[in-house]
């Protein structure tokens, strides 16, 4: 029997007895509209997609960075292993889970040949995951050896991006100088602190962090510039210009270092700060359809749903985390889920996700990318917790 319809009975045996109804209390709605089962259904259906195309990646253009896209240690494929580790947890599926663990093994636990640069440190999240599942310490071997030594000769060198060699990427790249690096790098370091005890790692993140916030962090909208040379460009309308993904970026990596940051850390607070006044903002830039834009102070085009999924996951995340106002940020939530879904092509492939890039850039129905199926899943992960009206919590 329905609550409605026990209501009703209640009611009815009221009016029979000649005594007012009694006062029933009304569930709390569902801030997602979309029950578990079609949205665990969803999930399933991008991961399958996704993995089944591991081998052959042919869908992205030569010229959409392709090469980095088959390179199984780099942050394009970690972003995709590390939404699908996270939707494997909440689901508990078997199949997800030694599917990561399966490239762990194929790729030793290593990393790429950069040792410094965040881009490189994203697959260790992937490695410390893994690790902590097992329960075999022995995988964080090459991890902490890598973060090891840039401890023992932390980079001191500017955030400017602009100062560059001949070839080779900038020199601020030693160190965390754009937004993406926000999800890359810092929860890798804080999570190994968690899994390992060894408080160094978390140190050196929480210093580097603020770092790089006070230096892209608009304080004004609250929005991250993707890096230096952003801060003073405006677009053709004269407007400020805030990457949509950039700040997916850095407003899920966000919440990826409240997950495993010490309740009782100093920063705390700051990192709860930062994040609620990003909600905040981003709330008020949703289009019309559910997808945010790909330059966020400016109309939407197109749909995207990198970016979307990462706004989408984020808020959910800070919802189920008693951060934000069940009340004020469902419906937000539920109109992104809602336009990620329909994303899905009838294969499971996810459309529409903005291509491998620095910049605000038109995208198609067509182009896809391993992170853009991360941040579906990252969404899927959080959202699906929301799906039962006795789950959530509602401060402001």
């Amino acid at each position: 029997m329905t609550f409605k319809t026990l209501l009703k009975a209640a009611a009815a045996v009221a009016i029979l007895a000649g005594t007012a109804a009694p006062a029933l209390a009304a569930p709390k709605a569902a801030v997602v509209s979309a029950p578990v089962s079609a949205i665990d259904a969803a999930g399933r259906k991008v991961a399958a997609w996704q993995l089944a195309h591991m081998d052959n990646f042919d869908y992205v253009p030569v010229t959409s960075f392709r090469k980095d896209t088959e390179a199984p240690r780099d942050w394009i494929q970690a972003a995709f292993y590390i939404g699908l580790y996270t939707f494997a947890d909440e689901t508990q599926d078997p199949y997800l889970a030694n599917a990561v663990i399966k490239h762990g093994e194929a790729e030793q636990w290593g990393f790429d040949h950069r040792p410094r640069h965040a881009d490189a440190d994203a697959t260790g999240a992937v490695w410390v995951w893994a690790a902590g599942r097992t329960h075999d310490q022995s995988k964080l071997g090459p991890i902490r050896a890598r973060f090891d030594a840039v401890l023992a000769d932390p980079s001191k060198v500017s955030l400017d991006f602009t100062p560059k060699p001949a070839k080779g990427d900038p020199y601020c790249q030693a160190r965390w100088c754009w937004s993406d690096a926000i999800f890359m790098a810092p929860p890798a370091w804080v999570s190994l602190t968690k899994v390992s005890g060894d408080k160094r790692y978390l140190a050196h993140a929480d210093s580097e962090f603020w770092a790089t916030h006070d230096y892209l962090f608009d304080k004004a909208e609250h929005l991250y510039f993707r890096d230096s040379r952003f801060i003073t460009r405006r677009s053709d309308a004269g407007q400020k210009i805030f990457w949509g993904r950039g700040n997916g970026w850095a407003f899920a990596g966000l919440a990826r270092i409240l997950q495993d940051l010490p309740a009782n850390h100093p920063s705390r607070p700051k990192y709860e700060l930062a994040f609620k006044q990003m909600a905040a903002k981003i709330a008020t830039l949703q289009g019309a359809e559910g997808y945010w834009p790909v330059s966020l102070l400016e109309p939407q085009k197109a749909p995207e749903t990198s970016g979307t999924g990462f706004f989408v996951y984020g808020l959910a995340w800070g919802v189920n985390h008693g951060l934000l106002s069940r009340a004020k940020y469902g419906p937000v939530i539920d109109k992104g889920w809602k336009a990620l879904d329909a994303a899905i092509e009838p294969d499971g492939r996810l459309g529409w996700v903005q291509r491998v890039g620095v910049a605000p850039d038109q995208v198609g129905r067509d182009d896809t990318q391993l992170y853009g199926v991360g941040a579906f899943l990252l969404a899927a992960s959080e959202v699906r917790k929301l799906g039962s009206s006795s789950q959530g919590q509602t401060k402001q």
